[in-house]
């Protein structure tokens, strides 16, 4: 599974004060580590930055790409932005991150994947927004299909993002994104998924966030998942997500399959897979006390 490092990001207290104040050095240690802890992408999350986008992006792909030779996702709204990053982007090739299905967004964006041959980030988030079910994601997903054929994108170049949602708010679309990881092969041959893996965790407590991301890749890796943009400081993250830790995925796919589980037999940690296991599929009602009943 390919990790793509989401932590230089404009809302980070530090790294956001950074990007303001253009602190290469505070930006360069990032990208370092983030090499360093095995990422396959840097994410540059830069905000909309209606202003000053097209100038921050020209300055910041050069200024990672000094220190590492990793491949960058240029993660901003606004376009002209997008197409300084690709401009710059020198080593590897450049994500996309993202292309919502929406008309003006494909217009926009697919053929600047087209001209600077990027990968893409196609995010199944529509004219009336969220997708409701797997169904309106499927629908979605074809549209963008069709739209890219248009401009002979080819399907490795994509990376399908289905949304990931809170756990706290929305059990229910889990299972929906779970259904649909499941068609996405038939519905799109060859093309690659990913996923904004914190946002299962937005909103709960910090302490509980690194295990409900752990217990959710394991989820998503079942289905297929070939990539997520995650916290690159998570270590045990990354471990679960390149099959490292076989016996706490064993013990989720146990959960997901209703198969019975000995909890006497478990170590804390494996209960405490278990039991998150169980609030992401629905088996428990959330609560922020999950991991102490």
């Amino acid at each position: 599974m390919k990790l793509i490092g989401e932590n230089l990001n404009i809302m980070s207290v530090t790294y956001g004060k950074a990007l303001k104040e253009r602190d290469a050095k505070t930006l360069q240690k990032l990208a370092i580590q983030q090499a360093e802890l095995g990422m396959d992408y840097v994410d540059l999350n830069i905000g909309p930055a209606g202003k000053t986008g097209e100038e921050l992006m020209s300055w910041l792909v050069p200024v990672v790409h000094e220190v590492v030779d990793l491949p960058l996702a240029l993660d901003t709204s606004n376009v002209k932005a997008i197409a300084a990053g690709l401009k710059a982007h020198k080593k590897g090739r450049p994500l996309i991150n993202s292309i919502m299905v929406r008309p003006e967004r494909m217009e926009a964006l697919l053929p600047l994947a087209a001209e600077y041959d990027a990968e893409f980030v196609g995010l199944l988030w529509g004219p009336e927004g969220m997708p409701r079910d797997e169904n309106e994601r499927g629908a979605l997903c074809a549209e963008l299909l069709y739209k890219a054929s248009e401009f002979n994108l080819l399907p490795e170049r994509m990376f399908i993002d289905a949304i990931q949602t809170p756990v706290n708010v929305q059990q229910g679309q889990i299972m929906s994104v779970l259904s649909f990881m499941q068609m996405l092969p038939d519905l799109a041959p060859g093309c690659n998924s990913t996923i904004g893996l914190s946002n299962v965790s937005n909103g709960p407590p910090d302490h509980l966030r690194p295990i409900l991301n752990q217990v959710m890749v394991i989820l998503l890796k079942r289905v297929g998942l070939t990539s997520a943009i995650v916290d690159c400081f998570d270590t045990k993250l990354a471990e679960v997500a390149r099959g490292k830790h076989p016996n706490l995925e064993a013990l989720v796919f146990k959960v997901q399959d209703g198969e019975p589980i000995d909890m006497s037999k478990l170590t804390k940690d494996e209960t405490d897979y278990v039991k998150t296991a169980k609030v992401i599929l629905g088996h428990t009602l959330y609560s922020d006390s999950w991991l102490e009943v």
